[in-house]
C-alpha cells in the first residue's frame, strides 16, 4: 500500500438522496479544483471550510456539489482530504471517480483511508478497528462499546499499564548492564506489587470479553427440555415468525435451530435445541449431545416444561450462566405452581412479553452505557491472554529469585502483546488483516 499518492472512493452506498467521495493525499484539494467551478479556487480554502459549486467534465456539468476541505494535518487521514457530497446517482459517482481518476488519483484500497489515518498517528489500531465496529453497529451496546474504543478510552488505559511496565524493564534491564556488580536497581517487593495491579486490570479486561463477544454475535440463549413441551413453538412466539417446524410427534427437533432477535437494544441469539430423553434413535441422540453442548456454551438457559410434567429435571448451570424456567401450555389448565416459574402459551403468545423482560433483565449493560471498557475483539483477547501470562510468569521469577535476564525477557513479553492491541508493535499481516474487513470508503 502507498501512502504518497492521492487516493479516491465513495464513502457512502450510492443510491440514496445523497453520497459523498472522498479524496485524500497531497495534492487533493488541487486536483478535485481542476473539475470544480465555484465562486472562489479550493486552492485558496480554507481548512474545514464547505463550498457550493458544479463539477464539470469541460463544458458538460456533471452535478452540483458541495465540497468540504480539510487541510493536513488536521484531518481524519492527517493528510490533505476533500470530500464531494453530489447526488446520490451511481452514473454521478462513477463520473466524478472517472475524471478525478483521469487527473491522476487512483482507487483506495478496503481500509486505506483509516490506514492512513493510523500511520500519520492520528488514530491507534484499536482505535480503527473501533471504526469498522462502529459502523457495523446493529444496537445500542454495540454502539456503547466501538464508541468507548474509538474516543480513545480503551487506548489510554492500554498505554498507561505498557508506560509502567516499560518503567519497570527499564530499571531490570539497567541491572543487566551491572550484571557482574550483583546489583539491584528495582526492588523486588515493590516490583511485584506493582505488576499486581498491572494484572488485576489486565484480568479485569480479559474477563470483560465474555461479555463484550456476547454483546457483539449475540447473547447465547439455549431453550431446553424435554420432547413436546413447546420449545419451538416457544421459539417462533419470541420471533414472531414460524422458523422452527412444530409438531406433535416427539422428537421432531434433531439439531440446533439458530436465530438471532434484538430485544431492548439487546442482541439475543436463541438456540432451539432437541429433546432431552433416553433414545436408541442415533440421529435423535446426535441432537440430544448438541442440545448438552449448547447448554454448556450458553449463557442463559431458558428450561422449558408444561403443567404434565411432574418432576423437573434441571441442568446443571455454573456461576456465569442464568437459568429460567419456563411452563409453557398454560392454555391447557389453570393448575400449575413452580416458583419462581414464567408462565407462558407459546402457542397463543400469551406471557412471551414477560419472557422478554426477563431476558432483558438478566443482560446489565448499564456499566457499558457509562462508558466502561469492555473488550469485544478477539485479537484482543488472545493479545491480553498473552500479556497475563507474561505477567504471571515475571511474577514466578521475582518471587524464585531468578535472574533479572529471564524476569526482563517476561517483562518485555506483556509489553509487546499490550503494543499488538493498539499497533505500536505489529506486522504487515496484522495490518492487512485488520483492514482487509473495511469497505472500501473508510
Amino acid at each position: 500500500m502507498q501512502t504518497n499518492d492521492i487516493i479516491v472512493a465513495p464513502a457512502t452506498a450510492m443510491g440514496g438522496a445523497i453520497a459523498v467521495i472522498r479524496v485524500s493525499g497531497k495534492g487533493s484539494v488541487d486536483m478535485v479544483d481542476r473539475i470544480f467551478l465555484g465562486r472562489q479556487p479550493l486552492t485558496e480554502a480554507k481548512s474545514h471550510t464547505i463550498h457550493y459549486g458544479e463539477i464539470r467534465d469541460y463544458e458538460r456539468v456533471i452535478d452540483d456539489v458541495v465540497v468540504a476541505v480539510f487541510r493536513a494535518p488536521h484531518s481524519y487521514t492527517g493528510e490533505e482530504s476533500v470530500e464531494i457530497s453530489i447526488h446520490g446517482s451511481r452514473y454521478i459517482a462513477s463520473e466524478v471517480i472517472r475524471l478525478l481518476c483521469e487527473e491522476g488519483a487512483r482507487m483506495a484500497e478496503a481500509g486505506e483511508f483509516s490506514q492512513r489515518a493510523l500511520l500519520a498517528g492520528r488514530i491507534d489500531l484499536s482505535q480503527a478497528e473501533a471504526v469498522a465496529d462502529l459502523i457495523a453497529a446493529e444496537t445500542r451496546a454495540e454502539h456503547a462499546i466501538a464508541s468507548t474504543q474509538m474516543r480513545g478510552g480503551y487506548s489510554r488505559m492500554l498505554d498507561e499499564l505498557r508506560n509502567e511496565l516499560l518503567d519497570i524493564c527499564s530499571l531490570v534491564e539497567l541491572e543487566l548492564d551491572f550484571s557482574e556488580e550483583d546489583v539491584e536497581f528495582a526492588d523486588r517487593t515493590q516490583l511485584e506489587n506493582m505488576l499486581d495491579e498491572v494484572e488485576a486490570v489486565v484480568w479485569r479486561l480479559m474477563q470483560s470479553f465474555r461479555m463484550g463477544n456476547a454483546i457483539r454475535e449475540g447473547v447465547r440463549v439455549a431453550i431446553v427440555g424435554r420432547p413436546n413441551v413447546g420449545k419451538s413453538t416457544l421459539l417462533n412466539a419470541l420471533l414472531q415468525d414460524n422458523r422452527a417446524m412444530v409438531s406433535d410427534i416427539p422428537g421432531t427437533t434433531r439439531d440446533t435451530v439458530e436465530e438471532n432477535i434484538v430485544i431492548d437494544d439487546i442482541r439475543f441469539r436463541f438456540i432451539d435445541t432437541a429433546g432431552l430423553r433416553e433414545t436408541d434413535d442415533r440421529l435423535e441422540k446426535m441432537g440430544i449431545e448438541r442440545t448438552e453442548m449448547a447448554i454448556k456454551e450458553a449463557d442463559i438457559i431458558i428450561y422449558v416444561t408444561d403443567p404434565s410434567q411432574k418432576n423437573l429435571e434441571l441442568p446443571q448451570v455454573d456461576e456465569r450462566q442464568k437459568l429460567l424456567v419456563v411452563v409453557n401450555k398454560m392454555d391447557t389448565t389453570d393448575e400449575c405452581n413452580i416458583e419462581g416459574a414464567i408462565y407462558v402459551s407459546a402457542r397463543y403468545d400469551e406471557g412471551t412479553d414477560k419472557l422478554r423482560d426477563e431476558l432483558s433483565e438478566l443482560v446489565n449493560l448499564d456499566s457499558v452505557y457509562q462508558g466502561e471498557v469492555v473488550v469485544s475483539n478477539m485479537r484482543h483477547a488472545y493479545a491480553l491472554n498473552d500479556a497475563h501470562m507474561h505477567l504471571n510468569r515475571a511474577k514466578v521469577a521475582i518471587k524464585e529469585r531468578l535472574s533479572a535476564e529471564l524476569l526482563a525477557e517476561h517483562l518485555r513479553g506483556a509489553i509487546n502483546a499490550l503494543g499488538e492491541i493498539t499497533g505500536r508493535i505489529t506486522s504487515d499481516d496484522i495490518l492487512s488483516n485488520v483492514f482487509s474487513r473495511f469497505c472500501i470508503g473508510k
